[in-house]
């Protein structure tokens, strides 16, 4: 008998996303987006196998990856015939603890026959005709499992970048996977951090490195943070910039980028780069992000041959 607390598999089944379509399509593309947004992704998985990869014994657990579960096929997986596969994804359907979608890349054939000859790959079904050829003889092939697919995408006019949107856009949950916030102060004595995606120049502010008293602190320091307070520059920029990284870190997410790096420099990356950075970490936590924060030079010494000549 089985326990309370066991899970019950008609409430939450097992959500699985078949992917096939022609080839050259942007089928490698669609698993690798998938995979980024948290599915488990098996391409070019053996037909024969899948009722092996979905049964579940008598007295056992059903299938639970954790996760959703994308399984990538075309006309090159050894076994493949369309019309048993959708007799046979009709009877798994049926299953109260499966969610099964299937999804169909398309592609007209003029494009299709740019892209193979651009990457010098032969088509599997030309054989030694040309490409067209081949192409026509998958598509009449792949009809039967065109028609029965749940969700028909064509990337004719399709970038990678399209196709990865489109992907997101399509299978996401209710909101967009959150993007990995870095935020970096950096001396640009040092050299600027080579991977930032967004990088700000605080040099225009008052430098606390000439106050002989606030020297050896850092921006981490309240008496060097009330110091860069006072520029009148100070507010407006902070306040500027703020606003941006607001209007572009959701954009950011919308495009699917996992990493956004933000660096804030000044010149030995101990005072004014550093207030600035933890300012604006704190105003993006107060927003709902969750930043990570570094300071790559807090720990240099301070050097007036660094900092230059005093104005």
């Amino acid at each position: 008998m089985p326990s309370e607390s066991a899970p019950n598999a008609e409430e939450n089944p097992q959500r699985i996303l078949l992917v096939t379509g022609v080839l050259g399509a942007g089928k490698t593309t669609a698993m690798r987006a998938l995979e980024d947004m948290g599915w488990e992704a098996i391409d070019n998985f053996p037909i024969r196998l899948l009722d092996r990869l979905l049964e579940t014994e008598p007295g056992t657990a059903r299938l639970d990856t954790g996760s959703p579960l994308a399984i990538g096929f075309d006309t090159r997986t050894r076994g493949f015939d369309p019309r048993r596969m959708i007799e046979r994804i009709k009877q798994l359907s049926a299953r109260p603890d499966l969610t099964i979608t299937t999804l169909f890349l398309d592609c007209g054939g003029a494009e299709l026959e740019r892209r193979f000859n651009e990457t010098r790959r032969r088509h599997p079904m030309s054989e030694d005709k040309p490409a067209a050829a081949g192409i026509a003889a998958e598509r009449e092939l792949l009809e039967p499992l065109r028609r029965w697919a749940d969700i028909v995408i064509s990337t004719t006019d399709f970038t990678t970048n399209d196709l990865q949107q489109a992907i997101r856009e399509t299978f996401r949950d209710s909101s967009p996977t959150r993007s990995t916030v870095t935020i970096t102060s950096f001396g640009f004595s040092r050299g600027t951090p080579p991977l930032a995606d967004l990088v700000f120049d605080m040099r225009f502010l008052a430098n606390p490195h000439w106050d002989d008293g606030l020297r050896p602190l850092t921006g981490q320091d309240a008496a060097v943070g009330d110091y860069i307070r006072k520029d009148p520059a100070f507010d407006e920029a902070f306040t500027r910039i703020r606003d941006l990284l607001l209007l572009l870190l959701p954009r950011f997410e919308a495009q699917g980028k996992a990493y956004v790096t933000i660096a804030f420099g000044c010149t030995g990356g101990r005072h004014r780069s550093v207030f600035t950075a933890e300012c604006i970490a704190s105003a993006l936590r107060e927003a709902g992000f969750s930043p990570t924060l570094l300071h790559r030079n807090l720990a240099s010494r301070a050097a007036d041959l660094l900092e230059g000549s005093q104005v």
